[in-house]
């Protein structure tokens, strides 16, 4: 690679930008998100976000679906089914589990990025990723400041 290109995949191609709008679309998205137990105050925050964690490790579901490789689907069920399982014992375990279930989509999310193991995921696995990681330094900093999120 020469410098010139070098120097316009770091400063300003396409591929360095692309990722902005996704990265900044989930950040408003998971500020939402992590407020939301405020305005749906009937749902007990835990519960909320175990919904949300549910929700989220699903979509790779159809985006397996959609990839058409057997394999690829059962993968992604089985590690959809961690997910719903992190958040179901985080409705009546430590709020930490939340914590554990948002950090670790994130996680998985960079890892789709990285890897497109689940093919036509191009915008989606940073969107998510930075949903996933600004409710989980949302809820880090509630459980330090004493929030109770199993009311």
């Amino acid at each position: 690679m020469s410098n010139q290109t070098s120097s316009a995949v770091q400063h300003g191609s396409p591929e360095r930008h692309s990722l902005r709008g996704p990265v900044v679309w989930g950040l408003a998205l998971g500020a939402v998100q992590a407020a939301s137990p405020l305005i749906l105050q009937w749902i007990e925050p835990a519960t909320l976000h175990a919904m949300y964690i549910s929700l989220i490790a699903a979509v790779y579901i159809g985006f397996a679906v959609a990839d058409g490789r057997p394999t690829v689907l059962a993968v992604e069920v089985a590690v959809a089914s961690v997910f719903v399982l992190i958040a179901a014992v985080a409705v009546t375990a430590t709020a930490w589990m939340l914590v554990i279930g948002y950090a670790g989509h994130g996680l998985k999310d960079y890892w789709q990025h990285r890897r497109q193991y689940v093919v036509n995921t191009r915008w989606w696995p940073p969107f998510c990723a930075a949903v996933d990681w600004l409710v989980a330094l949302v809820l880090i900093a509630e459980i330090v400041a004493g929030v109770n999120l199993h009311q």
